[in-house]
């Protein structure tokens, strides 16, 4: 069965591309647009749930890294940022006369 797509605000630059590549094939832009789409799709396996929630684990893990590390970082500057508070603190010419 096929199907009817509508491609939207396509670049002038890439329609005048496609139809250049389509008159070298000797095709209509239309058929020049379907090998494209044929060859992009070539080999493709349907998408399957399995599949879906094992790429979305990885990312997840990668994620989690991610955010592991910039919690790290930010504990780390918070530290640093309390030191010096401290030793800014702890500085005697700080100190103020007792009345």
């Amino acid at each position: 069965m096929a199907v009817n797509l509508t491609i939207r605000n396509v670049p002038d630059e890439v329609v005048r591309n496609l139809r250049s590549r389509a008159a070298l094939n000797q095709r209509t832009l239309n058929e020049e647009i379907i090998a494209i789409l044929r060859q992009a799709a070539k080999g493709q396996v349907p998408v399957s749930l399995e599949t879906l929630l094992e790429k979305a684990q990885q990312k997840r893990e990668a994620l989690d890294e991610r955010a592991s590390k910039l919690l790290a970082a930010q504990e780390e500057e918070h530290k640093k940022a309390a030191q010096r508070f401290e030793d800014l603190l702890s500085r005697p010419d700080l100190e103020t006369p007792e009345p």
